[in-house]
């Protein structure tokens, strides 16, 4: 699935290496030269994951960091931390100001495309292209299709229709499985940052969802938890309807 990266590099013939090689595997690249001008595009485009130099004019790369995880909107964007520097400290000190991995200069397109991959897996598992099969259903990104498969998968399975923004919805459900998710972080992941419109909207996917469901008796997988939001499991508890 392709994802958008905000690459924050102020050396150009690295920064269009990484962007080459970024577009090669199908991301989508946004390039800035320093915090500044990564700043005013954030604020634009909500990024999956940023490729952040260190030694950069003006903001370093570590303070960027840090008011990226400062900010609500921000905080959980997946950083990785490009630099020269090797020293054990410096790669603690780049880590707690929140990166998720660090990678040192020179480094190959091949090691950045897999670390790249790596951490969406682990931070972003609704945006990895990778099959998921849980309570009987079977997901695949790739193709957009879903299948329903009896518990001993002896028959046939069936083909669950669904609209666009279903699948997206469990999708994103099924990847973080057993979390409870709020309406408000629902429209954030599922229909974008920058999309304006009521939380109520979710409902009426939910239960566009759950109709889906239904026909194939799988319904039970897309719980409310009063008072708080959504979640998908396999599991009944008390609290949930």
């Amino acid at each position: 699935m392709s994802v958008t990266i905000l690459v924050v590099e102020d050396e150009p013939a690295i920064q269009e290496l990484i962007s080459y090689n970024l577009k090669k595997n199908g991301h989508v690249p946004l390039c800035a030269f320093d915090a500044e001008q990564a700043i005013t595009m954030v604020n634009n485009v909500l990024p999956d994951l940023v490729l952040l130099d260190w030694m950069l004019p003006s903001m370093s790369g570590i303070e960027f960091a840090r008011r990226l995880r400062r900010e609500a909107r921000t905080k959980s964007i997946p950083i990785i931390m490009l630099t020269a520097r090797i020293e054990e400290q410096d790669k603690i000190l780049g880590l707690d100001a929140g990166a998720d991995d660090y990678i040192t200069k020179p480094f190959s397109p091949r090691e950045l495309i897999a670390r790249i991959k790596a951490v969406l897996r682990r931070r972003l598992p609704e945006i990895s292209d990778e099959i998921i099969e849980i309570g009987g259903l079977k997901l695949d990104p790739t193709t957009h299709r879903v299948f329903v498969y009896s518990a001993d998968k002896s028959t046939k399975p069936t083909e669950l229709t669904l609209g666009p923004t279903e699948f997206r919805l469990l999708h994103f459900l099924m990847a973080h499985k057993e979390r409870v998710h709020t309406r408000a972080q629902l429209l954030d992941r599922v229909w974008g940052d920058h999309v304006f419109i009521e939380d109520r909207t979710v409902d009426v996917h939910i239960r566009r969802l759950r109709k889906a469901l239904e026909n194939v008796d799988k319904d039970g997988l897309v719980q409310t938890v009063r008072g708080t939001g959504y979640r998908f499991s396999v599991e009944s508890e008390i609290g949930v309807e």
